[in-house]
C-alpha cells in the first residue's frame, strides 16, 4: 500500500502556527482595535469640545452678547451704525457736515533720473526716508514700487497714472483720513545738495483731495460740532457711527433709532442652540451602546463613566433650576436632552426682560465670566486644556498603550515566525521520509510480485 505524501508541508506549518498564536492574536487584535477607537474617539470628543467652545466665545465673548440692539439712521446713503446690546435704546438726531478724506496729490513731468540722494517722506506723524543712491537709473514706476516696497513706509500709498501725452504722474494716498495727516515729501537734508535737488525734480504738488476732518454736529444743522480725523464716531455709549457722505445746506437732520432687534437676538439664540445641540450629538454617539437589533456599532466610549459624566454635567448646566431659566426665553430641552428655541416665547420674555436673558446666559470674557456660558466653558475646559486637561491625558494614556500593544504584536509576530519555520522543517523532513517509505514500499511489492510469477 502506498504512503500518502501530497499534503503541502508550508501550508500545514502556516495552520499550526496560526493555530499556536490564535487566541494571544485575537485578544491583541482587540485590545489593538479598541485603542484605535479610542484614540479616533478622542480626537472627535476633542473637535467637537473646541467648536462649541469657539461657537460659545462667539456668542458671548468680549463685548459679545445673544441679546441685540440695532442702530439704524434715516438716511443710510450718509452714515451707517451698529449698536452693543448695552447700547441706551432710543432717538438721537444729527447733522453730518462733512466727512473725513484722505490726502492724495500728484507729481507730474516726473522724467527718468539717476539716483542720488534720498528723500523723506510720509503722512502726519508717521514718516519714513527713501534713499535713491543705490540705483544708477530711476523711472517713475520705479519710485511708486519703492515707496510701496520700503518696510518703514505705513502711512502712503503711491501708483503711476500715464496722461494722453505720455507723460507719467506719481499719485501719493495717505493712508489716513484726516487734516493731521497731510502727506509731506521733502528732502532728507535739506543743507545736502543731493537731497535738494532731488526734492527739486518733484516741484510742487498738485492736490487732488484735500485732507478734511470729518464734522459731525448734533442736533441740527446748527448743533455743537464734533470734529475728528475718522470717519467713525462713538459719541453713544454702546454704539458706533459711520459717516460716508455729507449732507447739503438745509438738509434735514439725520434720525438715528437704536431699538431691540429681535431678529438678531433671535438667530444668536439659535445659534447657541445650535452649536449646543451639536457638541450633544457628538457625545451621545461616542457613549451611544450597541444596538444588535438595528445592527448599530457602540460608540468609542459606551462604557466610559467618564464621558457619560461629561454629557450629563452640560445637560444639567443648561438645566439650571435657579429662579430664572432658559425655558423662561423659550429654550428648552427635550427627553434627548437636545434643545429647540420658541422664537415667539422668547420675543415676548424679552419684551418684559430686555436684559434678562444676556443675564442667564452669561459671559465667557476674561475676567468677567458669568451665567450658563461661564459655567459650560469652565468645565469643557477641564477636558479640553492642553496642559492637564482630561482629553490630553488620555490620549497620552492611549498612546502609551498603543505602543505597548505594537511591542507585544512584534513579540507575537517573532513567535509566529519562530513556530512557523520550526512547523515548516519538521513537516518537510516528514514528507522527505514517507516519501522514501513510499519508495522502498514500491520497490518490495515490486519485488514480491515478481517473486510470486
Amino acid at each position: 500500500m502506498a504512503i500518502n505524501t501530497t499534503y503541502d508541508p508550508t501550508s500545514t506549518a502556516q495552520a499550526l502556527a496560526e493555530q499556536f498564536v490564535s487566541g494571544r492574536q485575537t485578544m491583541l487584535t482587540n485590545q489593538t482595535n479598541a485603542a484605535a477607537a479610542a484614540a479616533k474617539g478622542l480626537s472627535t470628543l476633542g473637535s467637537a469640545i473646541s467648536s462649541f467652545q469657539s461657537a460659545l466665545l462667539g456668542l458671548t465673548g468680549a463685548n459679545k452678547t445673544i441679546a441685540a440692539n440695532s442702530a439704524i439712521f434715516s438716511d443710510t446713503t450718509a452714515a451707517t451704525a451698529t449698536a452693543t446690546a448695552a447700547a441706551a435704546t432710543g432717538s438721537y438726531t444729527f447733522f453730518v457736515e462733512r466727512v473725513a478724506t484722505a490726502h492724495k496729490v500728484s507729481y507730474s513731468g516726473l522724467t527718468d533720473f539717476a539716483g542720488s540722494g534720498s528723500l523723506t517722506l510720509g503722512s502726519g506723524s508717521n514718516s519714513f526716508t527713501l534713499d535713491l543712491s543705490g540705483k544708477s537709473n530711476w523711472t517713475v514706476r520705479d519710485l511708486a514700487a519703492a515707496i510701496n516696497g520700503d518696510t518703514n513706509n505705513t502711512s502712503i500709498s503711491a501708483s503711476v497714472i500715464t496722461t494722453g501725452s505720455g507723460v507719467s504722474e506719481l499719485v501719493l494716498t495717505a493712508k489716513n483720513t484726516g487734516e493731521s495727516n497731510a502727506i509731506t515729501l521733502k528732502p532728507s537734508d535739506p543743507d545736502n545738495a543731493a537731497d535738494a535737488a532731488l526734492a527739486a525734480k518733484f516741484g510742487t504738488a498738485n492736490e487732488l483731495t484735500e485732507a478734511l476732518d470729518a464734522v459731525l454736529r448734533v442736533g441740527s444743522e446748527g448743533g455743537t460740532p464734533i470734529t475728528q480725523p475718522g470717519n467713525t464716531f462713538n459719541v453713544i455709549d454702546g454704539v458706533t457711527m459711520t459717516l460716508t457722505k455729507a449732507q447739503a445746506t438745509g438738509s434735514t437732520p439725520l434720525t438715528l433709532t437704536v431699538a431691540a432687534d429681535s431678529s438678531k437676538t433671535t438667530a444668536n439664540a439659535q445659534a447657541f442652540v445650535d452649536a449646543y445641540n451639536k457638541l450633544k450629538a457628538a457625545l451621545d454617539a461616542l457613549v451611544n451602546p450597541a444596538d444588535p437589533a438595528s445592527g448599530s456599532q457602540a460608540g468609542a466610549f459606551a462604557g466610559d463613566s467618564g464621558v457619560r459624566a461629561l454629557r450629563d454635567r452640560l445637560v444639567s448646566i443648561v438645566r439650571n433650576t435657579g429662579s430664572a431659566t432658559l425655558a423662561g426665553f423659550g429654550i428648552t430641552g427635550g427627553r434627548d436632552g437636545l434643545l429647540s428655541l420658541d422664537s415667539t416665547r422668547l420675543t415676548k420674555a424679552l419684551a418684559a426682560n430686555p436684559k434678562g436673558l444676556d443675564s442667564l446666559i452669561g459671559s465667557t470674557a476674561t475676567g468677567s465670566a458669568s451665567g450658563i456660558a461661564a459655567q459650560l466653558d469652565s468645565y469643557l475646559k477641564t477636558w479640553s486644556s492642553s496642559v492637564n486637561g482630561q482629553i490630553q491625558s488620555r490620549k497620552a494614556a492611549v498612546s502609551k498603550l498603543q505602543g505597548e500593544l505594537a511591542t507585544r504584536q512584534t513579540t507575537l509576530d517573532r513567535q509566529y515566525d519562530s513556530a512557523y519555520a520550526r512547523y515548516l522543517a519538521q513537516f518537510t523532513q516528514l514528507q522527505s521520509v514517507q516519501s522514501s517509505m513510499s519508495y522502498n514500499t514500491s520497490l518490495f511489492d515490486a519485488l514480491f510480485s515478481s517473486s510470486k510469477d
